[in-house]
């Protein structure tokens, strides 16, 4: 699994010109899944994402938690995370599991996320056009990959 982690002052997903969810302070997810990932891909990456200091203290330094300022998180699924560009102009998504897989590890994430938060997560339709807003905070924007751990 790879993910991009966005610190947000807010954030949204339009479908269709209605809002399906949004958040106010926390982190945008977003969120690839290719073939192999399991269970422990998931509980890696939210532990990793709950416990991650980015979030200013009174110093203004990054020492807090999404829990430790009660922030909201918000998961979008994107496919496109695992693009490969190696060969062309046209990128290939090859790698990016099919839905049959895709579907149930992204519920997954999304229970388990809401499991160590405590509190419901907002979240982007699988494989729907969405229109993802955001005002990134800082701007931070950190990129994790499961099977790099780095």
């Amino acid at each position: 699994m790879r993910i991009i982690i966005q610190r947000v002052s807010e954030a949204s997903v339009r479908i269709e010109e209605n809002v399906s969810a949004q958040i106010g302070p926390g982190l945008l997810i977003l969120l690839g899944i290719i073939e192999g990932d399991t269970q422990e891909d998931i509980d890696w990456l939210v532990g990793k994402i709950t416990r991650l200091r980015i979030f200013a203290d009174d110093d203004g330094k990054m020492n807090k938690c999404l829990q430790d300022i009660d922030g909201q998180l918000l998961v979008v699924s994107q496919f496109t995370l695992h693009a490969s560009t190696r060969k062309g102009n046209r990128p290939s998504f090859i790698k990016a599991a099919r839905p049959e897989t895709a579907i149930p590890l992204y519920q997954a994430f999304l229970q388990t996320a809401q499991d160590v938060m405590g509190k419901a997560c907002a979240a982007g339709e699988f494989g729907a056009d969405m229109k993802v807003s955001l005002v990134n905070d800082g701007p931070v924007t950190i990129m994790m990959d499961s099977q790099l751990r780095e």
